[in-house]
This record gives structure tokens, C-alpha cells and sequence, in this order.
């Protein structure tokens, strides 16, 4: 029943920024986590960031280095993430995810719904 629909993914020069979108709909996802990934042809699945639904404590992947922020709406069932300075090595089609124990990791296989993704493509 848990869906969730990307947006706000496009082409954009290298500094420039994007703001990605996650609406949510079908369950009450007051104790998820909810998760942004991406990936590119021939590679894993990367980790962006994780946050509580209802906000809280943020964990960010490695690469990210301050340049993204994840936050949430919970009143419009939207998780956000705020992309700044990016690189050519951000595009990527980004994933968001849902992990509906609320114990979310850094690993894929921790989440229990997936969205179908956006691309993001950064040019030099």
C-alpha cells in the first residue's frame, strides 16, 4: 500500500543546485525512516542520507561532505533533499526509500519501499 513518487530531478550545471521531492501515501509513517539513494549504470546502489518521518537525527553518506541537506514536511507527507555544489559525479537516478521498522542503516536491503526514481544529471 506504501507509495512513494520522486520529483524535482533535471539537468544542472556543476555548482548549481537541486531541490529533490518524496511524496508519500498509503500508510501512517510516523515511526519510519525514510532514505535517499542513487544510482549509476554498473554500480551498487549508493547511500545518501536517512532521517526520522518526523524528524530528528540526519546520517548523510560520505561523499556528501555538508553539500546535502534531507529534511521532511510531515504535514505534506514530502521528505526532501536539498542538493548544493554539485559535481558531475552526482548524476545519478536518485531513489527514495522507506524503512518501516524505523531502524534504518546505510544499507539498501534495510528499507521496505522504494520509489521509482528521478534522474539527476549534473554537466560540467
Amino acid at each position: 500500500q506504501v507509495q512513494l513518487v520522486e520529483s524535482g530531478g533535471g539537468l544542472v550545471q556543476a555548482g548549481g543546485s537541486l531541490r529533490l521531492s518524496c511524496a508519500a501515501s498509503g500508510r501512517t509513517f510516523s515511526s519510519y525512516r525514510m532514505g535517499w539513494f542513487r544510482q549509476v549504470p554498473g554500480k551498487e546502489r549508493e547511500f545518501v542520507a536517512h532521517i526520522r518521518w518526523s524528524g530528528g537525527s540526519t546520517v548523510y553518506g560520505d561523499f556528501v561532505k555538508g553539500r546535502f541537506t534531507i529534511s521532511g514536511d510531515n504535514a505534506k507527507n514530502t521528505v526532501y533533499l536539498q542538493m548544493n555544489s554539485l559535481k558531475p559525479e552526482d548524476t545519478a537516478v536518485y531513489y527514495c526509500a522507506a524503512d518501516s521498522a524505523g531502524y534504518a542503516t546505510r544499507s539498501p536491503s534495510s528499507y521496505d519501499y522504494w520509489g521509482q526514481g528521478t534522474q539527476v544529471t549534473v554537466s560540467s
